[in-house]
């Protein structure tokens, strides 16, 4: 049996980002457009994971507390959004029962050990984003707190073109701009396919590349 794929638009999001880019700078002619949600690791929550990635032994307590709390769990919702009302407290509460499981701290600890394997790999992501120039769409929850609101503007230095849009939204921006980001992202997707046809599309066309024909 034989599959023929076109090039795919592909969306990265948080800790996936940093494998979805690694996929994306291996095979740069199979993913022809990008999306990323909150790749970078400069927010002051990143001052107790650096010190668990230089000393696991001496920071692992420190590590859990500031990874795996309730208080910690909420803010990734939430993080600095004036209107919390808009957030439904099941978000957090459901994450952190499923933190509490049996071995799931054990397993949380090793895979955010293993994430610093990644940071050494920025730069050449970096570098391929210079050089090839894709097509980039960044989302950003502006009320995030492990990060900063300023690093989303820095894919521009890389890529001049790249679509820099902070949404009304915590860490997990989808909670509380789900609406919007699906416009941007299906806007994204539609310059994508017509890309492939070489012209605009109707919604009949669209819905014929979607479908393989």
């Amino acid at each position: 049996m034989c599959l023929t794929v076109s090039p795919l638009v592909v969306s990265f999001q948080l800790l996936g980002a940093a494998q979805g880019t690694e996929l994306r700078v291996g095979h740069p002619t199979f993913y022809r457009t990008t999306q990323i949600d909150d790749l970078s690791i400069f927010g002051a929550n990143w001052k107790t994971r650096r010190a668990f990635w230089a000393d696991r032994t001496a920071n692992e307590s420190a590590l859990r507390t500031n990874l795996l709390s309730l208080a910690t769990t909420r803010t990734r919702h939430v993080g600095n959004d004036p209107n919390i009302e808009r957030y439904d407290p099941d978000l957090w509460t459901d994450e952190f029962a499923f933190l509490n499981q049996p071995g799931q701290a054990d397993i949380q600890s090793d895979l955010f050990y293993d994430y610093r394997t990644n940071v050494g790999a920025y730069a050449k992501w970096q570098a391929w984003m210079r050089e090839k120039q894709p097509r980039l769409l960044v989302i950003w929850g502006k009320y995030e707190l492990s990060f900063d609101l300023s690093e989303p503007e820095a894919y521009r230095r890389d890529v001049p073109k790249a679509e820099v849009h902070p949404v009304d939204g915590g860490h997990f921006a989808w909670d509380t701009a789900a609406d919007e980001i699906a416009a941007l992202i299906r806007g994204l997707s539609v310059l994508h396919v017509e890309g492939l046809f070489r012209g605009p599309l109707t919604e009949a066309a669209i819905g014929t590349q979607a479908a393989g024909h």
